[in-house]
């Protein structure tokens, strides 16, 4: 390929995009406000300077703060008036309503929203494969042209991702429950530990830090996300809430010295816990396909160097896929335990494999 694409904005995502499109051959320039972050996406092989490009893009992709993104969007249409102009702020409506409200002209727009991150934020964290295998969602509007939305999943599908359309409403009620409503709930539970002594806060386990993954996020861009998708938001977390103060009124009941303030109290608790075992089963497994439940074999690893390493080659050795890998620390021990999910007919083999080779595995 041989398309000229424009990026707007070269923090995490503006970033990682280029040096993906890059490295397919797209000529790609790159405009940040930021003259060291366009420098530095540059050196990281993401693309040209705009400034040093003559030629016109056929599409801009403007990875700007979701609230900018309309602004640098309505410039660029301005600005470019051959080119197909996206974006990839993770609220679509937002974006949409402003243009329509000064008149863009839509049909060289349409809005898009990659499903790929991390927790760190910049140009300094971007990765060429950061889309790969991950869902792009395109949302284009009812003026948009289908050359537009052809060239704009072009370079999703070029980036390593898998496409689908979707309009801008739903989009953001999506989002609001499977990506915006985990970033508010990992925050709160986090929260919760800023007041824990150091003791009790040393007994973490893999729970915790499962949960609270994504609480290390950037607060200056999760401020601007939750504003933009507010309504769709607040609908979920009223909906979370009346769940939590069932669950806490149960709790509540259980604690309780009256007689038969218990009653139904046990109902409540093991209903949420069942429905929530039904929801995670419904997640889509490995690169988009059908859940698949797999079984974990769990092996004891020294903590010193070269052993995780010597674990993984044991595994690849016994000719098992890993599907996944969690790693957790024994509190004050010098091992950890590694917990290998594997499809469950692999599972006694590499057991019994991992065995042959030395390692102490868990039942």
């Amino acid at each position: 390929m041989s398309r000229r694409v424009q990026i707007r904005g070269t923090g995490l995502i503006g970033t990682s995009l280029g040096i993906a499109l890059t490295r397919n051959g797209y000529a790609v320039s790159l405009a940040d406000p930021s003259p060291t972050a366009e420098r530095l996406a540059r050196d990281l092989g993401a693309g040209a300077l705009a400034q040093d490009v003559t030629d016109p893009p056929e599409l801009v992709v403007v990875a700007a703060p979701p609230d900018v993104a309309a602004g640098v969007v309505a410039q660029a249409l301005a600005e470019c008036p051959d080119a197909v102009v996206t974006d990839v702020a993770s609220v679509k409506g937002a974006v949409l309503d402003a243009l329509i409200a000064v008149g863009a002209p839509l049909d060289r727009y349409v809005g898009s929203h990659p499903m790929a991150g991390r927790e760190r934020s910049g140009a300094a964290h971007a990765r060429g494969d950061l889309f790969e295998g991950r869902a792009w969602v395109v949302s284009p509007s009812s003026a948009s042209s289908a050359h537009a939305i052809t060239l704009v999943e072009e370079i999703a599908h070029a980036a390593g991702s898998v496409t689908s359309r979707m309009d801008a409403a739903s989009h953001d009620d999506a989002v609001a429950t499977i990506s915006h409503l985990p970033q508010v709930a990992a925050s709160i539970v986090a929260a919760q530990l800023r007041n824990l002594d150091d003791h009790a806060l040393a007994l973490a386990g893999q729970g915790v830090r499962d949960v609270t993954r994504v609480a290390a996020s950037d607060p200056r861009l999760w401020t601007q996300i939750l504003a933009g998708n507010a309504g769709a938001v607040a609908k979920v977390l009223h909906s979370v809430i009346a769940d939590l103060g069932e669950v806490a009124a149960a709790l509540e009941g259980l604690s309780a010295p009256e007689p038969g303030a218990d009653i139904g109290s046990l109902e409540v608790v093991s209903r949420t816990i069942t429905h929530g075992n039904a929801g995670h089963a419904r997640i889509p497994g490995k690169h988009g396909a059908a859940p698949t439940a797999y079984e974990s074999v769990t092996a004891l690893v020294p903590d010193t160097p070269g052993e995780l390493a010597r674990l993984l080659a044991d595994v690849g050795a016994a000719e098992v896929n890993l599907e996944d890998l969690r790693l957790d620390h024994g509190l004050g021990q010098p091992f950890g335990l590694a917990e290998i999910l594997v499809v469950p007919a692999a599972a006694e083999r590499l057991r019994d494999a991992l065995r042959l080779q030395g390692w102490r595995v868990l039942e």
